[in-house]
C-alpha cells in the first residue's frame, strides 16, 4: 500500500481510515510532510474539525537545553521556504483552534538526546555529515531533486531500509522505534478506553511512522485498512 506517491505529475499523501470487526471507534492516518504547499495543511486542518481526538507528532518538552540535532533536523525543513522554486510552508496546523482532544505521545527532547547519544560515533558523523548536503539541495535544488522517488513511502520497507535498520539499529531505534511505540501505546489505550464510542481518532504524524501505525494496530488489535484517498502534497 502506497503512503506516499511521487509521480511526474505530483506528490500526494494517502489520508488512510481504519476500522475493528467490532469497535466503533474509527482511526482516520494523515501522513505528513513537514514541508508543502499551503493547500495540504489547510485540506488537513479542514477534515481534522470531524476528529474527536487527535494524536500528533512533536518532540519537546522535558528538556533543559535546547538539542542541536533536532535544532538541526528542523533546519534542514525551514530553508524550503526560501526555495524561490517552489511555492512551500512549513507544517503550521493550529491544533488549538479544534474542537477535539489533543494528545502528544511523542519522546520528549532530553529522551531524543539520549537514544542518540547511544547511536555508535561513527554513526552520528555520518548523519551530521550528509545533513548540510540535505540543506544545500533544498534550498537551491529543482522540484525534481527535492522530491524524488526517495519521498515515497510504502507500507512494507523496501531492502535498502531492511538493511539501514539491521545496519544501524540504533539509529533506527533513536528515530522511530522508541518513538513508534510510545505512539502504538497510546492507540492502545483510545481503543480500551473509548472503543465503545463511533468517535474518529486522527492520527497526524510523519509518513515514516505510518508503517509501524498501520501494521502495530492489525496486530495489536485487529484493525484492517478498510479506505483510503489522497490529498496533494505539490504539484510538480
Amino acid at each position: 500500500m502506497q503512503i506516499i506517491e511521487v509521480t511526474e505529475f505530483g506528490v500526494r499523501s494517502a489520508v488512510i481510515r481504519m476500522r475493528h470487526p467490532t469497535s466503533k471507534l474509527q482511526f482516520v492516518v494523515y501522513p505528513m510532510i513537514h514541508v508543502a504547499e499551503p493547500g495540504f495543511y489547510a485540506a488537513v486542518t479542514n477534515r481534522l474539525k470531524r476528529a474527536t481526538v487527535v494524536v500528533v507528532e512533536g518532540v519537546g518538552g522535558g528538556a533543559k537545553k535546547r538539542s542541536l540535532l533536532a535544532s538541526a533536523l528542523m533546519l534542514s525543513y525551514r530553508v524550503l521556504r526560501f526555495n524561490r522554486r517552489m511555492t512551500l510552508v512549513e507544517q503550521n496546523i493550529d491544533y488549538a483552534s479544534l474542537d477535539a482532544d489533543v494528545v502528544n505521545p511523542d519522546v520528549s527532547l532530553e529522551e531524543f538526546a539520549n537514544g542518540w547519544r547511544r547511536v555508535p560515533l561513527t554513526h552520528r558523523l555520518m548523519a551530521w555529515c550528509v545533513l548540510p548536503l540535505v540543506i544545500v539541495v533544498r534550498l537551491f535544488g529543482g522540484t525534481r531533486m527535492v522530491w524524488s522517488q526517495s519521498m515515497e513511502q510504502n507500507d512494507l520497507p523496501t531492502p535498502e531500509e531492511e538493511d539501514f535498520a539491521e545496519a544501524m539499529p540504533e539509529l533506527d531505534a533513536a528515530f522511530g522505534g522508541v518513538r513508534d511505540e510510545r505512539l502504538l501505546d497510546a492507540l492502545s489505550r483510545l481503543h480500551e478506553q473509548r472503543g465503545t464510542e463511533p468517535i474518529d481518532v486522527a492520527v497526524v504524524y510523519g509518513a515514516g511512522h505510518v508503517p509501524a501505525v498501520v501494521a502495530g494496530l492489525m496486530k495489536r488489535h485487529g484493525y484492517r485498512v478498510r479506505s483510503a484517498d489522497w490529498l496533494t502534497v505539490a504539484a510538480l
